[in-house]
């Protein structure tokens, strides 16, 4: 395994972060300076032990090319991962194998189970190509509703309606509700494809590029939106991006070039040891963040 590729979190089962753990579960279940409640421990432990993501050896082949070769990391359940690499690194063929739209080899598990025993309501995906015709006679309403049918609904029971409303006043897109899909910006359709995904109140967000398309003000109140989610609900974010500056402000980036090159804390894994590798080099369009500061 290459030098950067092996960082990451403490190991689990260490005792200092485990009564770390302990600590803050008996915090929030009221129980601080005592014995704490059976709830609490069995959570604490859950969220301890229990990763959101485990992946093992997996391989994607496209045809003649080899897409993904032996990925292998694990992701914590709440953490915030920056998925970011060279193009044609595999980033979103990564996603989409998480989600089982591409035959891999190796394994994947979600919370603790084989990725075909995982609950498909544990996931909330944007993609990065919104593949539908934009002349089609629809609402950003119904489209947001396709997350819980996952089918087009024709016709939105009330509950399906207030579900989709509250979806999109999350993303601060209300105001989108009833206009047509064709009359949405890049911007604005992008919300809308998070709002969709967030209506099933995922337990794991994937998102490709969610900013594309979004001018700055637009992309940091998305990413507001999304911090708001996650600390709401607990939730694990993986995202493929080209910001460098929300790449270093993850909890974990994934520098991937169809293998793991680096993966843990920005500081570490946004190293110009793990840049060079994945990239060959340091100069970039975006600008690169080495060490804290724009490389």
């Amino acid at each position: 395994m290459l030098a950067c590729a092996s960082m990451g979190a403490p190991a689990k089962g260490s005792w200092g972060a485990y009564q770390g753990w302990w600590a803050e579960g008996n915090r929030k279940q009221g129980h601080e300076g005592r014995a704490p409640g059976l709830d609490g421990v069995v959570r604490t432990l859950y969220r301890y032990y229990v990763f959101a993501l485990e992946v093992r050896h997996l391989s994607v082949r496209l045809g003649e090319f080899q897409a993904l070769e032996g990925v292998s990391l694990e992701v914590p359940q709440g953490a915030f991962v920056a998925i970011v690499g060279p193009n044609g690194a595999g980033k979103s063929t990564l996603l989409k194998a998480f989600l089982g739209l591409l035959p891999f080899r190796g394994e994947v598990r979600v919370f603790g189970l084989p990725l075909a025993q995982a609950d498909p309501l544990w996931f909330g995906y944007v993609p990065q190509i919104k593949t539908f015709d934009r002349s089609f006679p629809a609402l950003a309403l119904e489209l947001v509703a396709t997350g819980l049918r996952r089918r087009w609904p024709f016709r939105l029971s009330p509950l399906e309606r207030r579900e989709a409303l509250r979806a999109l006043e999350q993303v601060g897109a209300e105001g989108l509700a009833f206009r047509p899909l064709g009359r949405l910006s890049g911007g604005q359709l992008q919300r809308v494809y998070l709002a969709r995904a967030l209506i099933r109140r995922p337990r794991l967000l994937l998102l490709d590029e969610p900013a594309t398309g979004v001018d700055r003000v637009g992309e940091v109140d998305l990413y507001r939106h999304l911090e708001a989610y996650q600390k709401a609900s607990g939730a694990t974010v993986l995202m493929v991006t080209h910001d460098w500056e929300a790449a270093h402000h993850a909890s974990h980036v994934l520098v991937l070039n169809r293998r793991v090159v680096g993966f843990g804390p920005p500081e570490r894994a946004l190293s110009e040891e793990c840049l060079r590798q994945a990239f060959g080099h340091l100069g970039h369009p975006h600008g690169l963040f080495v060490e804290g500061g724009r490389g």
